[in-house]
């Protein structure tokens, strides 16, 4: 489970499609489960806590790319639960 603190331009492939799906992983965790079970003790999952509006700019950010690089995306987050 990996965000990556780099632009996402510079991400591969494998590493862009990747974290986007890990990033979907720790949203569901920090806002459907409350932080609690699975993966809610995982260091990366500790370094979001209170910071969801952060993980909301970042999968916006990965969004954008996703486009530029000829994806449909079609899995919005809910952005009233970035706080």
């Amino acid at each position: 489970m990996r965000v990556w603190d780099i632009h996402v331009k510079h991400l591969c492939q494998k590493h862009f499609l990747g974290e986007h799906r890990e990033l979907h992983g720790l949203w569901n965790i920090l806002t459907k489960h409350g932080g609690k079970g699975g993966y809610s003790h995982h260091p990366e999952t500790k370094r979001w806590v209170g910071k969801k509006r952060a993980l909301y700019d970042r999968h916006e950010a990965l969004v954008k790319e996703m486009e530029k690089r000829g994806y449909n995306h079609q899995s919005p987050l809910e952005k009233k639960l970035a706080k």
